[in-house]
Order: structure tokens, then C-alpha cells, then sequence
């Protein structure tokens, strides 16, 4: 029985020593995490593009960013929207690439020629 009480008693004390050990090495032993990310930049809102007045005569770009099997979706598409607004011109272009990528030469034909665009990615 003393020899329980004995073990019990050692191994508390065993405990205790390592807590009081771990307690002083952690106050010495402090690092600074600092985040990889860092800090983003502050956002810049953009207003929306203001709304047409009418779309009678105007050239209106449907953008198709190449999601797979949406090409008759987008012609489909223009030619409902041909029958529902018939003085409206309605072009599909397919964009280079995915919506993650700039299409310059895309955005600069839309500015010189179109009233405005509706992108769709295809989901």
C-alpha cells in the first residue's frame, strides 16, 4: 500500500515539476507569427455602367467566356432576344481564354462599336 501511495506521490511531483518548467520556458520562449498574406489592398469600388434609355438601335455584345457546350445557348439566346427586340443588333463573341483572363483587343471592338455587353459565364 505505501509503495502505491509512494508511486502515486512521485509521479505528481514528476507532473508538477514538468508544468513549472513548461510555465517559465514559455515565458521566455516567445516567437512572432506574422501572416504570409500580408494586407490587401484597400478596395476601389466601381460604379455599374449607367442604364440604356431604350435599346432601339443600339448594338448589344452577349460575351461568351468558352464554358463548355454554351455556344448554342448564346446563339439561341441572341436569336430570342433578336425576335423580342427586333431594331436591336445583338452580336455573340466568344472572349480568349477564361473570365480569370484580360481580352483587350475584345473590350476595345465593344467600347468602339457596342451600346453595351452582357458576359456570361455559363453556369
Amino acid at each position: 500500500m505505501k509503495k502505491g501511495i509512494t508511486w502515486w506521490l512521485a509521479t505528481l511531483l514528476f507532473l508538477a515539476g514538468l508544468f513549472a518548467a513548461h510555465g517559465s520556458l514559455a515565458d521566455q520562449a516567445k516567437i512572432t507569427v506574422l501572416n504570409p498574406l500580408g494586407q490587401p489592398p484597400a478596395l476601389k469600388l466601381i460604379p455599374m455602367a449607367p442604364r440604356l434609355d431604350t435599346l432601339d438601335g443600339k448594338t448589344i455584345y452577349i460575351v461568351d467566356v468558352g464554358y463548355p457546350e454554351t455556344k448554342p445557348f448564346f446563339d439561341q439566346m441572341a436569336s430570342l432576344l433578336s425576335a423580342a427586340y427586333p431594331k436591336t443588333r445583338w452580336v455573340v463573341r466568344n472572349k480568349i481564354s477564361t473570365y480569370f483572363e484580360d481580352d483587350p483587343d475584345l473590350w476595345k471592338e465593344i467600347k468602339a462599336k457596342g451600346s453595351g455587353m452582357i458576359i456570361a459565364i455559363g453556369h
